[in-house]
C-alpha cells in the first residue's frame, strides 16, 4: 500500500467489497430460488464437511455471531434441512447434521458455489490462488488471535 491511510489501498475494504459484491449475486442467484439465506448456506457448508458441530463450534467455523448462526440454524430447521441430536457428553448442548432434505440441498447449493468460484478466480493462476490462500489462512489465525486476546480482556 503506497499510502497506509488511502481507503482505496486498504486490504481490509478490498476484502469486505469482495464478500459483499460475491453475497449480492448469491442471494439473487441461489438463496431466493432455494429460500436459503447467506447465513443459511454459510452454516450448511460447514455442517456438510463437519457434521456433529454444536453451535458454537459453528459460529466459531465461520466468523459468525452466535445470533447469527442461532437464525441461521433457526432457518434450517423450520425448512427441514437440520437435526439437532443431544450431546451424549454434555446434554445441554446439542449435535447439528444436515437432514436429508438438507443435504440434497447442500449436493446443489456446492456444485453451484464451485462453479460461481471457478468464475470469479478465472483470471487468477494456480500459483497466485496457493498463496491467496495461504494469506488468507495467516490474516484468519492473526484475526482469530486478536480476538481470542480481546475476550480474555477485563
Amino acid at each position: 500500500m503506497s499510502d497506509a491511510g488511502s481507503l482505496e489501498d486498504s486490504i481490509f475494504l478490498k476484502l469486505v467489497r469482495v464478500v459483499n459484491l460475491t453475497a449480492r449475486p448469491f442471494q439473487q442467484r441461489v438463496g431466493r430460488r432455494h429460500q436459503l439465506t447467506l447465513n443459511e448456506w454459510r452454516t450448511m457448508a460447514v455442517l456438510g464437511r463437519q457434521p456433529g458441530l454444536t453451535a458454537t463450534q459453528l459460529a466459531e467455523l465461520t466468523g459468525l455471531d452466535k445470533m447469527a448462526v442461532s437464525r441461521a440454524l433457526a432457518g434450517l430447521k423450520r425448512h427441514k434441512r437440520l437435526h439437532r441430536h443431544e450431546d451424549p457428553t454434555d446434554q445441554r448442548r446439542s449435535r447439528l447434521y444436515l437432514s436429508s432434505d438438507g443435504k440434497a440441498l447442500h449436493a446443489i447449493v456446492s456444485g453451484e458455489a464451485r462453479a460461481r468460484e471457478a468464475e470469479l478466480f478465472a483470471l487468477a493462476d494456480a500459483e497466485e490462488l496457493r498463496r491467496l490462500g495461504t494469506t488468507l489462512d495467516k490474516l484468519i489465525a492473526s484475526v482469530t488471535q486478536a480476538a481470542g486476546d480481546v475476550s480474555q480482556q477485563p
